[in-house]
């Protein structure tokens, strides 16, 4: 059996609290495909959702702290969360530039940041999903919702196509999901604007559902904790906004890539959704 491979992760704030079923099944995940998950020590909030947007340098500093703790490692950094996935990229690219700004915390950095679907996504671990699928996920129909985060601006995460990713995607067809095409995979579900805004929110997601409808979808996949929250926390109340009656299970990846590789905790992640997919599990053969 090949060793594990070594990288250094940045949960984030949200999958120590809010996000913890995601938490759970991407790790679960990570060691079901030889992959060692090594918690960067001490580490701190990286700015998201709002520092840069009050302070820049203390943006830069928060995060900046956080790639001088994983620099430390010498290993490629592994980010679950789009926002901090974004912070740090963000940080990484002023701080070592043509012209590097100062976060009071030297840094070279010469590793790779990479958000989790990315990292999942390359061709070694899609080719050891589709080997290792116990269960295939077929009568699922998914659209893939990325968010807003994780590509853009593509300058700074590198993304060869910000409008247009396709790493859940292609990670959902190893694993039997028949994923549908649709306009809106970057899309923004309105974030952390539901405290302030949720007119702005409920019509963000509202459209949203509506699109997924329209594409033939029976559930949404994401990878952003904000986006899971905001879609299925809220979906009754915003469809009842809206005069709408959608029944859309929203899904992390990782939970749909455990459930086909057979885990058992997978059952128990799914469980903990607001809209419960018991139903969709049972019409489509996937129940217990």
């Amino acid at each position: 059996m090949m060793a594990p491979m070594k990288v250094t992760y940045y949960p984030g704030c949200s999958l120590e609290g809010t996000a913890r079923d995601y938490a759970a099944s991407l790790n679960a995940v990570c060691r079901a495909l030889g992959v060692e998950l090594i918690e960067l020590q001490d580490w701190n909030c990286c700015g998201a959702t709002a520092a840069h947007a009050i302070d820049h340098q203390a943006a830069l500093a928060l995060a900046g702290r956080n790639l001088a703790l994983a620099e430390k490692g010498g290993r490629d950094l592994v980010v679950p969360c789009p926002l901090c996935f974004n912070r740090l990229k963000t940080a990484a690219w002023a701080l070592t530039g043509d012209k590097p700004k100062s976060s009071g915390y030297p840094l070279q950095w010469a590793r790779k940041i990479y958000d989790l679907a990315d990292f999942l996504a390359r061709e070694r671990f899609l080719k050891l999903m589709a080997s290792m699928v116990r269960r295939p996920l077929n009568g699922l129909r998914a659209v893939c919702y990325y968010g807003c985060m994780a590509s853009r601006p593509p300058k700074v995460t590198g993304a060869s196509n910000c409008e247009n990713p396709t790493s859940l995607d292609r990670i959902l067809s190893q694993v039997g999901v028949e994923v549908k095409p649709w306009s809106y995979k970057t899309d923004c579900c309105g974030a952390s604007h539901l405290i302030a805004r949720r007119d702005i929110v409920f019509k963000l997601a509202g459209r949203l559902y509506d699109k997924a409808m329209e594409a033939g979808a029976n559930c949404m996949v994401v990878s952003c904790q904000m986006c899971q929250a905001n879609l299925d926390l809220y979906q009754d109340k915003i469809l009842q906004e809206l005069g709408l009656s959608y029944y859309l299970p929203i899904f992390y990846f990782t939970e749909l890539i455990g459930l086909a590789l057979g885990l058992s905790e997978a059952r128990q992640w799914v469980g903990s959704h607001f809209v419960t997919p018991a139903r969709l599990l049972a019409e489509v053969g996937l129940a217990p």
